[in-house]
């Protein structure tokens, strides 16, 4: 009777390796209805999503405020920075760092001109708006027009942290927050129940590990330009620039195209709509 299913072994490979197809085709499809989205709905969801994501910083600071310093306060303010991320992904915004595997996978699943051209210009819209989004919002905080004097000086105090990488190693300590990033685009479909658990702990594991991640890292970046902490060319050349490449080799050079070779030799013709 114990061999009365001797292909189960295979039974249980040919569900996983369903299931990540399923997983290829729901996130190259969310891709490929971003690429056609109008240039203006991707501009005003990337600035919703810019200033949004900067509450990850607020609720950071906020808690930085209320706590006595000590060796373990930094991972319970850490607990904030999943705000701004849930904020966004639940309320369905545009995140630069999000869409780096979303609008990879159908590049690399039918490469063309206009999909090339597609995904340059949902990343040049998205990273823009994003950008403006947390201009606004880090100038605001230094200038006070955000919270009280102890939030904007607690979080004064944890963007100074991003001044100690240079270029080079900002660099690269922003290529895992862009994998896990997306990982996160790629989980969430199978995770639909346990979302906000799963953004929770993956967006809590990039910020206690030191990750750079671009886009709360710009709001960071802006809000050190405007109470007169770095310069312009540092804000952008050095902390931002630096950061958004490394997202992108992370989200869009590793795991996207992981990602889609696990798969690529069971994409039957025709798989690629």
């Amino acid at each position: 009777m114990t061999d009365s299913h001797p292909d189960s072994g295979d039974d249980d490979d040919d569900l996983k390796a369903a299931d990540a197809k399923d997983l290829h085709r729901t996130v190259r499809e969310a891709g490929q209805e971003e690429l056609c989205r109008p240039a203006r709905s991707l501009f005003w969801s990337g600035l919703a999503g810019g200033l949004a994501i900067a509450t990850s910083l607020i609720a950071e600071a906020a808690l930085h405020a209320a706590l006595p310093a000590s060796p373990w306060r930094m991972l319970i303010v850490g607990l904030g920075y999943p705000v701004g991320f849930l904020i966004v992904i639940l309320g369905r915004m545009q995140l630069f760092t999000e869409s780096t595997i979303t609008a990879m996978l159908p590049l690399v699943t039918t490469p063309s001109r206009w999909a090339l051209g597609r995904t340059l210009r949902l990343w040049g819209i998205v990273l823009g708006a994003n950008l403006i989004g947390t201009l606004i919002a880090g100038l605001a905080l230094a200038v006070g027009a955000l919270g009280s004097e102890s939030l904007r000086d607690a979080a004064l105090e944890i963007s100074t942290g991003i001044t100690e990488l240079s270029a080079g190693r900002t660099f690269v300590n922003a290529i895992p927050a862009g994998f896990m990033i997306a990982i996160l685009a790629w989980s969430l479909p199978n995770a639909r129940e346990q979302s906000v658990l799963v953004i929770g702990i993956v967006t809590y594991v990039v910020t206690i590990a030191g990750f750079s991640h671009s886009i709360v890292g710009s709001a960071e970046a802006f809000l050190l330009l405007g109470a007169g902490r770095t310069g312009l060319s540092q804000t952008l050349g050095g902390l931002i620039a630096p950061a958004v490449l490394g997202n992108l080799v992370g989200g869009a050079g590793v795991f996207a195209l992981l990602a889609h070779a696990q798969v690529r030799g069971e994409m039957p013709q025709g798989d690629d709509r």
